[in-house]
């Protein structure tokens, strides 16, 4: 006859035998660590391969809605007039909001 077995009951195997101060050498010392600061929050860090930007200006030129083009009351997006779905009271609606 078998005896039942308590899976809840902590196990004991050789592994288990490493002692409580070589755990906590491993484990860094909150004083002595560095902040590792993450800069993918910070868009203003961000820097191509091997390439200093700071110097360049960059011109854009901003064009008005053209005559063949619309501005989408609902995403604010500028279109061309073929996608135009329907008219509402504040202006266009495109195709893609239209969906």
């Amino acid at each position: 006859m078998s005896m039942a077995t308590d899976y809840d009951a902590p196990r004991k195997n050789d592994d288990d035998t490493e002692s409580i101060d070589a755990l906590k050498e491993r484990v860094p010392d909150k004083l002595s660590a560095a902040i590792d600061v993450d800069d993918a929050d910070n868009p203003g860090s961000f820097e191509l391969a091997g390439q200093d930007l700071a110097d360049v200006d960059l011109d854009v030129v901003v064009l008005p809605p053209q005559a063949d083009e619309f501005t989408c009351v609902s995403c604010f997006l500028v279109k061309h007039r073929s996608q135009i779905d329907h008219e509402e009271k504040l202006g266009f609606i495109c195709r893609e909001c239209a969906a």
